[in-house]
C-alpha cells in the first residue's frame, strides 16, 4: 500500500450515477471505452493535485488528499473533464482526521464523506463545512449553502456546500426535520397554512398559534412547519412540551431535541432554523428565555403553540379558528367514511366546528348513526371520547377542557364558571354588572383562549360554555347569578322598548338581536317557575322584536309558558302577556283568537286608565278585523284609536293610526284618500324619526300609486322603503314590499323578475309563518294570474322555485337592480317622498 496522508485528511469519493443504466444505453463496449476514459479523467486531476488514490469498486473512487484545496481543484477538474461525456458523476468531499490502519482509513469521518457523496447527483460535487473551512477559495468556483441535512447512520446534521452553481433536484439526505407524522390526513385549513407560512416567509420570527383545546393547533403548525422545510438550510424541528411542567427545563428540552452539546444559544448561532415548540401554555413563564434565544440567534424562527400568547416583543398572534362550515363537515365525512347531509352539518354546527370534537364524534359513528349522536349531545364532554392512542389530554372533551381549567389561578377559575350563565355571550359592562367580572381575569381567561371576543362582545365556545355550566353548578352560585341575569335583560328589554320607535332605534334592534340567546335563557329560567313576574314582563317587553323578525311561533311559545306560569299575578300584568300572543296568534293567522285576547286585554286597559295600551288593543283589534275583511270595524278602532293618539299629541302613534288607515282606503279602492292619509302619516312619523313607521307609511304610498297606475312613481317610494326595512332586519315589513314590487314588475312587463320576487315572497311566508294582509293579497293573486298566462306554468314554476332558492340578501339586491331608476323616471324619484319603508298595518302590545 502507498503511503497515505495522515493526520487531518480530505477525502474525495466518487460515483457513477446510473451506472446500470448506462451500461444497458451504451451496450458493453461503449460502456467500457466511457468507464475508461472516466478513470483516466479522475486519475489525471487527482495526480496533478498530490492526491492518493485508496480504493476503486467497480465505478467509485476514494481518494485521499493532504490539504483540501487540492481535493477541491481535483474535484473541479475532474468535474469540467467528464462533463462532455456520457458519464455524470456524483463526487463528495469531507475533511477529518481518521486513523490509518494496516488495510487503510479507519474511522466516521470516512464514512460520512460516503454519505455525502451518496447524497449528490450526477454532475455535482458536494462538501461537507469541515473541508469549505479548510480549503482556500476559488475565484472560478461558486460555493452554494445548501444547510444542514441528516444523513443515514449519523444523529448529528452534516452542514453542506455544493460546489458550483448549477441547479440539481434535492439532496438524496433524510430530511432535516423530526416533524410528527401524523397517522390521518389533513382536512382543510388551506388558507391558514398559506397565511401561516407567508408570515414566517416575510420575516416574523415568532408566531404564536392561540386558541381553546380541541381547534387543531398543533395540526396547524406541523403541516405549516412541513411546508417550511425547504426555507430553512438548518431543519425545521418539532418540540413537544405537552409533558414539561417546569419552566426552567424547557431551554433544556429544546437542546435535547437539536442535539445541543453545549450552550443551545451558542449551537443555533446563526443557523437558518425554524423551531415548532407545541403546548406552551403550562410552562408559560419560560417566555422570558424564549425571547432571550431570539435575539440571540438573528436566524431563529419560531412557531408556538399555546392557548394564550407569550406576551414577549416580536410575538406575531395568530388566533386559529374553528373549522369553516365546509371544512367541517368534510372533516367529519373523512374520519367517518359518510356522505355528507344536513344532520352532518347540524352536528358540526352543535360541536362549534371543533376540529377534536368532530374527530371525536366521527368515531362514534362506528356504533351510532349521526342522528344518534346528535340526540345524544347534552352529555358531549363525556360522550366524545378518542381511542387508546390518543393523547390523555385529549381523550375527551371534557380532558381537553380540564386541562386548560387547571393552569388557571382561583379568581379566574370563579370568573369562567360565573360567564357560563351568558348564553350568545355578553358585553364587557354586562359581565361586570351580572357576575362581578374583574378586568384582569377577563383578560387572563381570554389570553388563555377560554373565551373569545367578537367586537365587543365576549363569548364561549359552547363546548366550553357547558363545561364551566358544570362547575357553576358545582360553585352554588347560579340560582343568585340567574336571577340577577334575568333581571339585567329585563331591563335591557325594557330601555330597548322605550328606544326603539325612536331615532336610536336601529342600535337598539341590533342590542335585541345580539342578546336573543340570553333573553331566551333569562325567559327559560323565569317561565321554570322561577319568577313568573320576570316571565310575563319579559316576554311583553319583546313582542314587537318577534313581531318584526316574523319569530311567531317562538313568541307564542313564551307568552303561552308565561301566561301558564303567571297565573297568580296582578291582571294588568297577565293582559300584557295576553296582548303578546294575540299579536303573535294574528301573525300566524288565528284572528278569532287574536280578537278574544285583544277584548278582554282592552278591558283591563280602559279600567285601569292605561292611554298607551289601550291605543295599542284599539289597534290590534283594527288590524286584526281589517285581515278577516272587516273594513267597518277596522275603521271605527282606528278612529277611536286615532282620535286617543291626537288628544295625547301623540305624534308616532298618531301617525300608526293613520297608515292603518290609508290601507283600508286602498282596500276600498279609494286611491285619492289613500295618499293624502299616507303622505299625511309619512309627514307626521318623519317628525319623531322612527324609520321603521316610515317605511310603512311610504311602502303602502308606494302600492297606493302602484294601483293608481303610476309604477314609475311607485319604484322609488318602495326601493327607498325596502333599504329602510333592510336597515332594521324588518323581514315582516319586508315582505309587504316584495308583493308590491312584484306587481310593479309584472306591470312593466319584467315578468321573469317578478315570478322570482313572488318566489321570494312565499319563501319569506313560509321561514316566517306569516298571513298577508287583504291589500297585498289581492295585489299577489292578481300578480300570480297575470305571470301564469304570460310565463305558462312549467316557467313560471321554475322561476318561483328559483326565487325560493335565493337567499335574502340576494333576493334583496335583485330587487333593488330591478327598481332602479330609468332616466325617464329619475325626475320623478325626487317627489317621491324621501326615506321610508312599507309594510302592512303595524301591530302589537303598545303599537
Amino acid at each position: 500500500m502507498r503511503d497515505l496522508p495522515s493526520g487531518t485528511v480530505t477525502f474525495l469519493f466518487t460515483d457513477i450515477e446510473d451506472s446500470t443504466q448506462l451500461l444497458r444505453s451504451l451496450g458493453g463496449e461503449g460502456y467500457s471505452a466511457a468507464l475508461a476514459t472516466h478513470r483516466r479523467a479522475v486519475r489525471d486531476a487527482v495526480a496533478r493535485h498530490a492526491g492518493v488514490e485508496v480504493d476503486t469498486q467497480g465505478d467509485a473512487f476514494l481518494i485521499a488528499f493532504p490539504e483540501a484545496r487540492g481535493a477541491l481543484d481535483a474535484a473541479v477538474d475532474a468535474q469540467r473533464a467528464l462533463s462532455a461525456g456520457p458519464i455524470h458523476v456524483r463526487m463528495g468531499l469531507h475533511t477529518g482526521t481518521p486513523l490509518v490502519g494496516p488495510e487503510g482509513y479507519v474511522g466516521e469521518d470516512v464514512h460520512l464523506g460516503a454519505r455525502i457523496a451518496s447524497a449528490g447527483h450526477g454532475g455535482q460535487i458536494l462538501m461537507s463545512r469541515q473541508t469549505r473551512e479548510g480549503a482556500a477559495a476559488r475565484a472560478d468556483v461558486k460555493l452554494v449553502d445548501l444547510g444542514e441535512h441528516r444523513v443515514k447512520g449519523f444523529t448529528e446534521p452534516v452542514w453542506i456546500f455544493q460546489v458550483g452553481d448549477a441547479k440539481f433536484p434535492p439532496l438524496r439526505t433524510i430530511s432535516n426535520t423530526n416533524l410528527p407524522r401524523p397517522a390521518s390526513s389533513f382536512v382543510g385549513r388551506r388558507a391558514e397554512v398559506e397565511q401561516l407560512t407567508a408570515a414566517i416567509r416575510k420575516g416574523s420570527r415568532l408566531v404564536t398559534l392561540t386558541g381553546p383545546g380541541g381547534t387543531g393547533k398543533t395540526r396547524l403548525a406541523i403541516e405549516a412547519a412541513a411546508s417550511l422545510v425547504a426555507d430553512f438550510k438548518n431543519g425545521v424541528f418539532w418540540v413537544g412540551l405537552a409533558s414539561v411542567s417546569d419552566p426552567a427545563v424547557v431551554m433544556q428540552t429544546v437542546a435535547e431535541v437539536l442535539g445541543a452539546k453545549g450552550e443551545l444559544a451558542e449551537h443555533i448561532a446563526d443557523r437558518q432554523m425554524l423551531l415548532v415548540l407545541d403546548n406552551f401554555e403550562q410552562i408559560i413563564d419560560a417566555a422570558a428565555e424564549v425571547s432571550q434565544l431570539l435575539s440571540r440567534c438573528p436566524s431563529l424562527h419560531l412557531i408556538v403553540t399555546s392557548r394564550e400568547l407569550l406576551r414577549v416583543a416580536g410575538e406575531g398572534d395568530y388566533a386559529v379558528p374553528v373549522l369553516a362550515d365546509a371544512e367541517a363537515i368534510d372533516l367529519f365525512c373523512e374520519r367517518s367514511n359518510v356522505t355528507p347531509d344536513a344532520t352532518i352539518a347540524e352536528l358540526c354546527r352543535r360541536l362549534d366546528n371543533l376540529p377534536l370534537a368532530i374527530e371525536l364524534a366521527a368515531a362514534r359513528t362506528r356504533v351510532m348513526t349521526v342522528a344518534q349522536i346528535l340526540e345524544r349531545l347534552g352529555q358531549r364532554l363525556d360522550m366524545l371520547k378518542g381511542g387508546r392512542d390518543v393523547d390523555p389530554r385529549q381523550e375527551t372533551l371534557r380532558a381537553t377542557i380540564q386541562w386548560s381549567y387547571d393552569l388557571l389561578a382561583p379568581a379566574e377559575q370563579q370568573l369562567f364558571a360565573r360567564l357560563a350563565i351568558f348564553s350568545g355571550g355578553c358585553t364587557l359592562a354586562t359581565a361586570e354588572g351580572v357576575v362581578e367580572a374583574d378586568i384582569d381575569a377577563l383578560q387572563s381567561l381570554l389570553e388563555k383562549s377560554l373565551v373569545r371576543r367578537v367586537g365587543e362582545r365576549f363569548r364561549m365556545l359552547e363546548t366550553i360554555r357547558e363545561f364551566a355550566a358544570e362547575l357553576l353548578i358545582g360553585t352554588g352560585d347560579k340560582d343568585v347569578l340567574a336571577r340577577r341575569h334575568a333581571e339585567h335583560f329585563l331591563d335591557l328589554a325594557g330601555r330597548a322598548e322605550k328606544e326603539i320607535t325612536g331615532s336610536g332605534q336601529n342600535r337598539w334592534w341590533q342590542i335585541l338581536t345580539d342578546e336573543t340567546e340570553n333573553i331566551r335563557a333569562a325567559l327559560t329560567w323565569a317561565c321554570s317557575g322561577a319568577d313568573p313576574g320576570i316571565a310575563l314582563r319579559l316576554s311583553s317587553l319583546m313582542w314587537r322584536f318577534w313581531w318584526q323578525r316574523g319569530h311567531y311561533a317562538e313568541g307564542r311559545r313564551w307568552y303561552e309558558a308565561a301566561l301558564k306560569v303567571g297565573v297568580d299575578q296582578p291582571d294588568a300584568l297577565q293582559a300584557t302577556a295576553s296582548q303578546g300572543l294575540g299579536s303573535m296568534l294574528m301573525g300566524m293567522g288565528e284572528h278569532a283568537a287574536a280578537i278574544e285576547l285583544f277584548n278582554a286585554c282592552l278591558n283591563v286597559y280602559l279600567r285601569d286608565g292605561d292611554y298607551e295600551r289601550t291605543v295599542a288593543a284599539l289597534t290590534d283589534l283594527g288590524i286584526a278585523h281589517f285581515d278577516c275583511g272587516d273594513s267597518a270595524k277596522a275603521r271605527a278602532y282606528f278612529e277611536r284609536a286615532l282620535q286617543m293618539s291626537q288628544d295625547a299629541d301623540d305624534v308616532r302613534r298618531s301617525a300608526v293610526c293613520l297608515i292603518n288607515l290609508g290601507d283600508i282606503a286602498m282596500l276600498e279602492d279609494e286611491l285619492d284618500r289613500a295618499s293624502d292619509i299616507l303622505d299625511q302619516a309619512y309627514r307626521l312619523i318623519l317628525q319623531v324619526n322612527d324609520t321603521q313607521g316610515a317605511g310603512n307609511a311610504l311602502g303602502n304610498r308606494a302600492h297606493a300609486e302602484l294601483r293608481r297606475g303610476n309604477p314609475e312613481r311607485a319604484a322609488p317610494m318602495l326601493a327607498e322603503a325596502i333599504r329602510l326595512s333592510r336597515e332594521t332586519d324588518d323581514r315582516y315589513a319586508i315582505l309587504h314590499h316584495l308583493v308590491v314590487v312584484a306587481g310593479l314588475l309584472n306591470q312593466r312587463g319584467n315578468v321573469d323578475v317578478a315570478a322570482t320576487v313572488l318566489g321570494r315572497v312565499e319563501a319569506l311566508q313560509s321561514e316566517m309563518g306569516i298571513a298577508i294582509n287583504p291589500t297585498e293579497l289581492r295585489l299577489m293573486a292578481e300578480t300570480m294570474s297575470d305571470l301564469q298566462v304570460q310565463l305558462g306554468d312549467d316557467r313560471l314554476q321554475q322561476t318561483l322555485g328559483a326565487g325560493r332558492a335565493l337567499d335574502h340578501d340576494a333576493g334583496l339586491d335583485l330587487v333593488f337592480s330591478a327598481l332602479a331608476p330609468s332616466s325617464s323616471s329619475a325626475a320623478v324619484s325626487a317627489s317621491a317622498s324621501n326615506p321610508g319603508s312599507g309594510a302592512g298595518s303595524s301591530s302589537g302590545g303598545a303599537a
